[in-house]
Order: structure tokens, then C-alpha cells, then sequence
């Protein structure tokens, strides 16, 4: 395992599952941990602002899921693959019982984990992450198969990256060689995007721990299924932000009250 220091004041770490890198940022203090997953095209450090209001009562860890961020590409990126990170991860901190928050895939990922593990997850933070997603056959990130994973210099990467270059601009790497990336592969997360895609209902309703489902007035559940998953899951509560997908950046203040609410009950 390898450490370093983020100029966020986390500390990064690295573990090897299976040999190919899995890193993690630990916000640090001495509260109560709470194991934060981002979603698709995004990284641990987009919890930093949790991380702060959450403190000191809260020690917030945030992993780059495979294949973004800091975490290295992986050879698949189904369903089995982020479970498997996510227990790495847990055994390598040596926790048996967490507290879960997702947002997007990160949430599925959440409680998805709870379901196969329920004595392990005492508790789930679910921002915007469907019961069920994507049974139209569409997928949204078809863009992202016209977008460079690299190019000789950043200059160059942000030219071929077009009216996608504000998204990540501030967020791109560079290689040993001095040739610029972006932080994930196009192609990989067009087709992990592809393996969330499902009915999850019963991963879903699986658990019985307590839950707080976050979503935005302009998010991604629709609102039907909002009801749906607070009336069938038992132990779960919602709250709604005037936000779009993007519930934790879009309105920061908002969600960290209401997850901050939501971990004083629990």
C-alpha cells in the first residue's frame, strides 16, 4: 500500500485487488466511518464538501471506483467486479459494519453490496441511484464513444474533447510521458453503464437497515418510482433537493443537511 497527500488535507492510499490498483481518499478525524461511492465518469474527491460538514462527527472515505480517478482500468466493470472492489476495500479497512452512501452507480453499487452482505452494512445514504434503470434500451453516454481517452498534450486532449472539455478539463492527468488522459476510458464506462442497466428492485427491497433515498426535482428517478422505493423498501425515508442528477455538487448545503439529518437518526 502506498500513501500520499491531497491538497484537499485527505490522505490517498492505495490496495491491490487482484493485482491492478484500487485508491481511496480518507478525509480523516476520529468519528464514525462512512464509505462514500461516486458515480460513472467521477472520483471520491467530488466528496470533499461532505466530507467537511459531515466533521467531526463522521470519518468519510471515498474510493475512485475502478477504472476512474486514480484507480486503475479494469478488465470488466460488471456487476461482480464493483462488489468485489467494494469488499476489498472493506476487509482491507478491517470494517464489519458501515454505514453506505452512493450516489448513481456508487448507490446501486451500495446497495446492491448490502444485499449480498446485510450483516456488514448497518446503514444506506442512496443519492439518485434507480431500483430500476435503463429497461428502454437507451443509453446516455453514447457521446462518450466520439470522445479521445488521450492525446500528446492537454491543449490537444481538451481541442478533442469538444463541448465536453468544461465537464473535465480541471480533472485530466498526466502520463509519465507527458501526454495527457482523462480520467476514465470512454469506452469502458459507455459499457459499465451498459451492465448497471437492470431491475434491481430486489437488491433494492432486499435489506431492512435504515435508508435515506436523496433525489432531485430534476434527477433521473422518476417520481413514481421514488414512492415506489420509500413504500416497498421498510426503513426508508426520502428527502428531495431542487437539483438536477447531480444532487451532491448541484446543491452541496442541501444534501450534507440532509444526510447529516439523516446519520443523527441512525
Amino acid at each position: 500500500m502506498t500513501s500520499t497527500t491531497t491538497p484537499a488535507t485527505a490522505v490517498r492510499a492505495d490496495l491491490l485487488v487482484d493485482g491492478r490498483k484500487l485508491s481511496y481518499l480518507d478525509f480523516g478525524g476520529t468519528g464514525r466511518l462512512l464509505v462514500a461511492l461516486h458515480g460513472h465518469l467521477s472520483e471520491g474527491a467530488a466528496f470533499a464538501h461532505l466530507a467537511e460538514a459531515l466533521a467531526p462527527e463522521w470519518r468519510l472515505i471515498a474510493p475512485d471506483q475502478r477504472g476512474q480517478g486514480e484507480s486503475a482500468r479494469a478488465a470488466d466493470y460488471s456487476r461482480e467486479g464493483y462488489l468485489a472492489d467494494l469488499q476489498a476495500l472493506l476487509d482491507h479497512l478491517e470494517l464489519d459494519d458501515v454505514v453506505l452512501l452512493g450516489h448513481s452507480l456508487g448507490a446501486i453499487n451500495a446497495y446492491q453490496f448490502a444485499a449480498r452482505n446485510p450483516e456488514r452494512v448497518s446503514a444506506l445514504v442512496n443519492a439518485e441511484g434507480s431500483a430500476a434503470l435503463g429497461l428502454d434500451g437507451v443509453n446516455p453516454f453514447g457521446f462518450l464513444l466520439d470522445l479521445p481517452y488521450r492525446a500528446p498534450t492537454r491543449d490537444a486532449l481538451i481541442a478533442g474533447l469538444g463541448p465536453a472539455a468544461p465537464f473535465f478539463s480541471d480533472r485530466l492527468r498526466e502520463d509519465a510521458d507527458g501526454a495527457w488522459r482523462l480520467p476514465f476510458h470512454p469506452q469502458e464506462m459507455y459499457e459499465s453503464e451498459e451492465q448497471v442497466h437492470g431491475d434491481h428492485w430486489a437488491d433494492w427491497t432486499a435489506t431492512a437497515c435504515p435508508a435515506l433515498l436523496v433525489h432531485g426535482t430534476r434527477g433521473v428517478i422518476p417520481p413514481e418510482q421514488v414512492v415506489a422505493m420509500v413504500e416497498r423498501r421498510a426503513g426508508t425515508e426520502s428527502a428531495e433537493l431542487d437539483a438536477d442528477h447531480l444532487v451532491h455538487t448541484a446543491a452541496p448545503d442541501a444534501f450534507a443537511a440532509a444526510v447529516r439529518a439523516f446519520l443523527a437518526t441512525i
